[in-house]
């Protein structure tokens, strides 16, 4: 065991440096070849007008001030979008197209208990293969998650590390009071092998690490070229248009150049769709036909039951709807940790449409209703723009933590495994899913898709399982959960985390990992590069009163003692 990086390792640092180095010179999307939207169907600009702030006390330690507040605590997981300010708004890109068949569970096995892995330790191999990545793109990208994999598993002679080994190098971070209660697993990223847990085993309040749960199942029930429609068509019944939701809560009512995401542009592949071109296709058809004045009515059919979440708060989540604009937020350009809502984010997003359209010359009678039916199938399309491909969108809500798009996810999860796309229904089609890929499901609780519930329950070890089937080379279709892990030090929900100050800045660049936090409790799961070169995944999951800095910064010097050994 060793606190310093051993010379044979400069494949594996190699491998991490390249991915940070990448992502800071440019905000690039995925090198992945999603499918081109159909013309006019998106605007340039970022990856969303700012959306939700997931986690976003991660940057500013307010989750202290708002312990007090019942429920309404449970606004610090929107901590995990503070950190974004300052840094590349897109994630890391996917290392090959999606394909739009369900991934195979052959090679996945559930965890094995810390003493059973441990001695299997010594039998496993160095290395295994990883799946090759896409040709890049001309713009500068984050390394695809297939370069980082094989990278990190190139080390000479890289061993796996020991039961004891991670005990003897944890034992002092472990035992630091602002921790609290402690849940911990290890595992080889290459095979999901666990390789030491303390409660590995034991469900503890998961927080926004519960996306990891919505964006595994949604890449397996989903093809990772799926786009969201947003359409206009004709309505027979009232002889008016109708304008349809789709469940893409990124579309933008600003121009173009307008649209951020934390002050950074994004690439073609991550912009999102735009009301206004929408309106042009829409205005232009209606004025060929010889109409410039039309009943507009809305159709937001596509989801059931409520649409506030059991803790909207009306800034960190919006109401749960398949029509809104710019994540139903007030002020579209807001990059407010928490931004104030609208209260009915799909008449919102159609009074912005009837402005945009009156703008193209066509006057909407009067005010905008609801649709008393759902648009037929069979309506002439007048308009429609497109979403950014599902992997991307998943890319997105991983690393700034966005509890709306979360929620948006997980009920398009629920409709492709034929469930109600609503708060149950997504539930049930994010477990049943995991259980159908092999993971172990003792123990799991889930009631949202974006971790707000504080009645949500998974243990470490399911943490660590649901990483391993995104590395693995069976799940090509799950590498968007691994590269749209923020960044220590450098993206997303890490991006302030792991410096100078934290004792654990030597870790920055070489951790990549899911944030969480609730009223008391503080998570990380992802994945780490140890000081041979091997791809490792983790869980840390903790419950505690110390103040929400002071806990997290002790987390992070948990994971960085992982990235400074070898731990045999």
């Amino acid at each position: 065991m060793s606190g310093r990086r051993r010379g044979g390792t400069a494949a594996g640092l190699f491998g991490a440096s390249l991915l940070v180095a990448a992502t800071v010179l440019g905000a690039g999307g995925a090198s992945a070849l999603p499918s081109a939207p159909p013309s006019g169907s998106a605007s340039p600009g970022g990856p969303g007008a700012g959306g939700t702030r997931g986690d976003q006390d991660e940057s500013n330690g307010r989750r202290d001030d708002k312990e007090n507040r019942g429920d309404k605590g449970d606004k610090g997981d929107k901590g995990d979008r503070g950190e974004e300010s300052g840094r590349p708004g897109s994630p890391a890109s996917t290392s090959g197209r999606p394909t739009t068949t369900p991934p195979s569970t052959a090679a996945s096995t559930p965890p094995t208990s810390a003493s059973s892995s441990a001695s299997a330790s010594a039998s496993a191999s160095a290395s295994t293969s990883a799946p090759a990545s896409a040709k890049p793109s001309a713009v500068a990208r984050p390394a695809p998650a297939g370069a980082v994999l094989t990278a990190a598993e190139a080390g000479p002679g890289a061993g796996l590390p020991t039961a004891q080994g991670l005990q003897q190098a944890l034992a002092t971070v472990l035992t630091d009071q602002n921790l609290g209660t402690v849940g911990l697993a290890v595992a080889d990223a290459a095979d999901g092998q666990l390789l030491y847990g303390k409660g590995e085993n034991t469900a503890a309040t998961p927080a926004s690490t519960t996306k990891l749960a919505t964006s595994v199942a949604a890449l397996s029930l989903i093809p990772g070229d799926t786009r969201l429609a947003t359409r206009v068509v004709k309505n027979a019944a009232t002889g008016g248009i109708t304008l349809v939701g789709g469940g893409d809560p990124t579309l933008t009512a600003l121009p173009a150049d307008q649209v951020q995401v934390a002050g950074v542009p994004a690439d073609p592949d991550t912009a999102p769709a735009s009301l206004d071109a929408l309106a042009r296709q829409t205005a232009a058809a209606l004025k060929a036909a010889g109409t410039t004045t039309v009943a507009l009515d809305y159709d937001v059919s596509l989801y059931t039951g409520p649409l506030l979440h059991k803790n909207h708060d009306g800034e960190n989540i919006a109401a749960v709807t398949p029509l809104m604009v710019d994540e139903g937020k007030t002020d579209p350009k807001s990059l407010a940790d928490a931004p104030a809502r609208v209260a009915d984010p799909a008449g919102a997003a159609a009074e912005s449409f009837a402005n945009l359209l009156k703008a193209q010359g066509v006057t909407v009678q009067g005010k905008a209703k609801a649709a008393t039916a759902p648009a037929a199938a069979d309506a002439p399309v007048l308009g429609r723009v497109d979403s950014p491909t599902m992997a991307r969108l998943v890319e997105r809500m991983l690393t700034t933590s966005d509890n709306t798009l979360a929620e948006a996810i997980a009920r398009q999860a629920a409709i492709a495994a034929h469930q109600p796309a609503a708060f149950e229904g997504a539930a049930t089609a994010v477990t049943q899913e995991l259980a159908r890929l092999g993971v172990p499901m003792t123990g799991v609780v889930l009631n949202d898709g974006s971790g707000l519930h504080p009645g949500n329950a998974i243990p470490p070890a399911v943490l660590v399982k649901l990483l391993a089937l995104a590395a693995s080379a069976q799940h090509p279709t799950l590498r968007p959960v691994l590269t749209g892990l923020p960044i220590a030090g450098f993206t997303g929900t890490l991006g302030k985390r792991f410096g100078a100050g934290s004792g654990a800045a030597d870790a920055a660049g070489l951790v990549r990992a899911k944030t969480g936090s609730l009223s008391g409790v503080n998570t990380l799961a992802g994945t780490v590069v140890d000081a041979e070169g091997r791809l490792l995944a983790f869980a840390l999951m903790t419950r505690t009163g110390a103040p929400v800095d002071t806990a997290r910064a002790a987390m992070d010097r948990v994971v960085a003692r992982l990235a400074a050994c070898g731990c045999h």
